[in-house]
């Protein structure tokens, strides 16, 4: 059963309003000033607010702004009541981040509809979505629902790059991001030298190439196709839309976004201060992971750039997988036979036996 605050000073239409509410089987709690049902609404999170304007003690701009600062009651879907129907109250709530308004008096079908149409929208918001093709174009079209935006992402097109094909360069201004439907991406910086260090891979279900439009930059990687690639590309103007329109739809985006930033991070702090025989480990994982199977086709150089050491390195440390029966190595290609193993090279830097 869905949770209602209604606060309302008039005890007749808080009486009657709370009546329509408990017959269409909504829990309904009570508050005669704003004060009290911002103490309630904090104590008890309802799963939607009703909201008088004109009150004592404290308004119901005052109940918004204070409620709206609170992470735990900032995304409450709010309804104001009032009598007063002048465009600039009714702008004002809205920008204080009001979901609807309501103008006394007010029909049984006007209330329930109101409400009814505030919990599907966040029941909406607050949905789990898959990491792959059809969870990104359910999401796009519940975004475009609870925000009324129908062109939203209609730009967005699915672009095939063959293997080896670039995707976009470092220094280029970046005007769209991308999708990973199918296959793998490889993301790389060169230094000063010309060398390669590989920082992130990419599989199906991962977002890759907006951290520039977050920081207003050009990009600083180039990303390059592992192998036949389908990915869908998404201009930069719906990011940014997708990321400030709205707090539940941005929380979101953010979380289906970041899923790969504590990995990035952990990478950079094991370049630092772990060996190169951890790294190597590290690296093997990363690719038999994303391949998700035990054939591991990579080039040494590769692998050297994921590791950030010579290739001479890598294939020293990679005899001494083999060695100790970690890998096996058969036309160049590595079968990685026992991954937990590289799990504890990682953790604990095993020496070899």
């Amino acid at each position: 059963m869905k949770k209602i605050l209604l606060i309302e000073d008039n005890p007749e239409v808080r009486e009657n309003t709370a009546e329509i509410l408990a017959l269409a089987s909504y829990e309904v709690l009570t508050a005669e000033n704003g004060k009290i049902g911002v103490e309630l609404a904090n104590r008890e999170k309802p799963d939607l607010i009703i909201c008088d304007i004109m009150m004592p003690e404290l308004d119901g701009y005052g109940v918004l702004h204070i409620l709206s600062k609170k992470p735990e009651t900032a995304s409450i879907p709010f309804i104001f009541l009032t009598a007063k129907t002048e465009k600039t109250d009714i702008r004002k709530g809205m920008t204080l981040g009001a979901d609807d308004y309501l103008t006394k008096p007010f029909d049984d079908t006007d209330l329930l509809n109101a409400v009814e149409a505030r919990l599907n929208k966040i029941s909406i918001l607050r949905k789990q979505y898959a990491a792959d093709a059809a969870g990104l174009d359910q999401f796009i079209e519940d975004a475009q629902k609870v925000l009324n935006l129908t062109d939203l992402c209609k730009d967005r097109k699915v672009k095939t790059y063959k293997k080896k094909a670039g995707i976009y360069m470092e220094g280029e201004m970046p005007n769209a991001f991308f999708f990973v439907k199918s296959g793998n991406v490889k993301c790389f910086r060169t230094n000063a030298d010309g060398k390669e260090l590989i920082i992130s891979l990419y599989k199906e279900g991962d977002f890759f190439g907006y951290e520039g439009i977050l920081e207003n930059s050009n990009y600083g990687e180039s990303a390059v196709a592992l192998e036949d690639s389908e990915l869908t590309v998404i201009p930069r103007h719906d990011f940014l839309t997708l990321l400030h329109s709205h707090p539940e739809i941005s929380g979101t985006f953010v979380t289906m976004l970041c899923k790969k930033i504590a990995e990035k991070e952990a990478q950079l702090l094991n370049l630092a201060y772990n060996s190169v025989r951890q790294r190597t480990a590290e690296a093997l994982l990363k690719i038999h992971n994303l391949k998700e199977q035990d054939l591991v086709s990579i080039s040494r150089d590769d692998l050297a750039k994921m590791v950030g050491t010579a290739s001479e390195s890598v294939i020293r440390v990679l005899s001494d997988f083999r060695e100790e029966g970690i890998i096996s190595i058969e036309g160049g290609k590595i079968h990685v036979l026992h991954p937990n193993k590289l799990e504890q090279v990682v953790k604990w830097n095993v020496a070899r036996n």
